[in-house]
């Protein structure tokens, strides 16, 4: 049972490695690299303390001190003069040449592995938020319900950030520290192998602390970047919705909604660095015990030989070796503390790039819609699989193309999750929705939505000019198509009101717009498609009746073979209308034309009766 637990969590581990991994693409070269060069550094730093040994060494030599002479040291000065008599300056000369070519070589190769880690992580963050937002484009709304926007957000900034920071310290400090612990080990044991093996006794002690550390903190960094999410959603829901926040003076319940949010993400941060805190101090204790180790065996064992076993400058060259074994230690652990957050953001970006988009082209799609005609046969839908309730139930219909189809209904009875269907917003769970006689699955998805037009109820501009939104529509549209179609959708008058007209800046969102002017300009460039159906869901309601029957009669008159389908709350909007749907309750309760409803069904009746009332008087 625990060994199966064993390789559960190892794989569990290990995939969202090899999912973030292929992200790596086109910067193997620099994160290849950087670590060999890195390696190159270690070595000639782990040569220079030993090159001041031999130098020292060399000097005792020639001084002629009463201490066994370095046999390295020796051989060198022998090759330097060939049997002729040494001279201290030519020696000190040769020996510092020697350094200062070691500290230039170290030097660029520190330069070079700098830049190309720099190159490879940059480019590997670059590469999965290319990945997760490319990823993004293809989800379906019910992959998209499955993340929060918010969650998203996060996922694309601070995860990206955490695992770019990780992948930096791997390619660069995780190939240093260990390189210049193993060679100054190595280094170290060439000096005297007795004291050596102190610090290769202390080395496993704190392993083990570093692994029992990382796993108790990671637990909490899943559930910190989770609060993370909540927390950026406060944010987003505040700043979008600041004039509701402000209209209704609810700015202490946000601040205090966000402070809720922020002292979870706090709290939870506070136990894991609990956690992670007990590093240094373990770390503390291997490294100066072992010191203390050294410096007590280091010189019983200088004055015991009288420096025949140990010489004080091959003790200065350990301790230069010690320091860096310390180094090193200290940065492993802080690539450890690192790794531990970056587990959890790895995991969260995974989730994205393996997520399968629920709606696809099928392999033989095809390819062009040729007609506006839509048929709902026996289709039931709903939004989760764990739904009680369907959304819809029993839709059957059928819409001749080009006919205009006036939708009406009391609120959430599913009008919008109706139209969603026709361009493959949703999935129908049963039945089938056609579109020109074809089951809209076997579409091509970009095929089927070119085909489509939809004024979302919840309208959408984006920064930038006018002539930049219209062309959302159609990237190709002449100046003069775009405003074609806004005249057709009554959006011309108040654009040539405006000081640059067309070229007039948008700002995100459309804020410096009013929601009518809004409205009207969605409308205009969903004609810039001209679309086969096109689809408005409540689109009108921010304007004016008598601008609403001119957007009419301009849909009747200049794209008499679309086929529109208008959701409206006022009946006004769509008793002009081919077919008339009343729906309720996720099914359709009556269908007809304006005078049949109004002689057969009493809810249409009470409704055209209200909103005609006061007329009337």
């Amino acid at each position: 049972m625990s060994a199966t637990k064993t390789v559960k969590n190892k794989e569990s581990l290990f995939s969202p490695i090899k999912t973030v991994a292929k992200s790596i693409r086109e910067y193997k070269t620099p994160s290849l690299l950087a670590p060999l060069f890195v390696a190159m550094e270690v070595v000639i730093e782990c040569l220079i303390p030993y090159m001041m040994t031999l130098l020292l060494g060399a000097i005792e030599y020639i001084a002629g001190e009463p201490t066994v002479p370095n046999a390295l040291s020796v051989k060198i000065i022998e090759f330097i003069f060939n049997g002729k008599e040494p001279e201290l300056l030519t020696t000190i000369l040769f020996f510092g040449l020697a350094l200062l070519l070691l500290a230039c070589l170290s030097l660029c190769f520190g330069a070079l592995s700098g830049k190309c880690c720099a190159v490879a992580s940059n480019g590997f963050a670059k590469n999965l938020r290319k990945d997760m937002f490319y990823k993004i484009q293809d989800f379906s709304f019910s992959n998209i319900d499955k993340f929060s926007s918010s969650s998203l957000i996060t996922r694309l900034t601070t995860d990206v950030q955490q695992v770019q920071m990780s992948y930096m310290m791997i390619i660069r400090t995780a190939v240093r520290s260990p390189f210049m612990l193993i060679f100054s080990m190595v280094m170290a044991f060439t000096i005297n192998s007795q004291m050596a093996l102190i610090f290769l006794c202390t080395t496993p002690i704190l392993a083990v602390g570093l692994i029992l550390i990382m796993s108790k903190a990671i637990p909490f960094f899943h559930r910190i970047f989770k609060k993370y999410d909540k927390m950026n959603e406060s944010v987003e829901e505040n700043i979008s919705g600041m004039r509701v926040v402000k209209s209704y003076v609810r700015e202490d319940y946000e601040i205090e909604k966000f402070n809720k949010a922020s002292e979870n993400v706090k709290n939870d941060f506070i136990k894991a660095e609990r956690i992670i805190a007990f590093n240094g101090p373990l770390m503390n204790f291997c490294v100066y015990t072992g010191l203390i180790a050294i410096y007590a065996v280091g010189a019983s064992i200088i004055i015991g030989s009288n420096e025949q076993l140990l010489k004080m400058t091959e003790m200065q060259s350990f301790m230069t070796y010690s320091f860096q074994m310390l180094m090193s230690l200290m940065m492993l652990s802080m690539i450890m503390v690192q790794m531990i957050m970056s587990v959890a953001s790895m995991k969260r970006i995974a989730e994205v790039i393996n997520e399968e988009p629920s709606i696809t082209s099928p392999q033989k799609a095809v390819a062009e819609v040729k007609d506006g005609s839509i048929e709902f046969s026996n289709v039931c839908f709903k939004y989760s699989q764990n739904a009680e309730k369907y959304a819809l139930s029993n839709i059957n219909l059928k819409i001749e193309s080009g006919q205009t189809i006036g939708i009406i209904g009391s609120t959430g009875s599913s009008k919008t999750t109706l139209v969603q269907l026709i361009p493959r917003l949703y999935d129908a769970n049963e039945g089938c929705v056609k579109v020109a006689g074809v089951d809209v699955k076997d579409y091509d998805l970009n095929a089927l939505r070119d085909a489509v037009a939809m004024v979302l109820q919840k309208n959408v501009l984006f920064s930038g000019s006018i002539k930049d939104n219209m062309r959302w529509g159609n990237k190709n549209a002449t100046d003069e198509e775009i405003e074609a179609a806004c005249k057709l959708a009554q959006a011309d008058e108040f654009i040539q009101s405006f000081p640059d007209k067309y070229d007039t800046y948008i700002e995100q969102g459309g804020v410096n717009v009013s929601g009518g002017q809004k409205q009207r300009l969605c409308i205009a460039r969903a004609l810039l498609k001209k679309p086969k159906i096109l689809i408005l869901d409540d689109s009108t309601s921010a304007v004016d009746t008598k601008t609403d029957a001119l957007i009419r009669k301009a849909f009747k008159e200049y794209i008499p073979e679309t086929t529109k389908i208008i959701i409206a709350q006022r009946i006004a909007s769509i008793q002009e209308s081919d077919l008339i749907i009343i729906m309720d309750g996720g099914t359709i309760t009556a269908c007809g034309t304006h005078d049949s409803l109004m002689k057969s069904n009493q809810i249409y009746q009470e409704l055209y009766t209200s909103q005609n009332k006061g007329g009337k008087e």
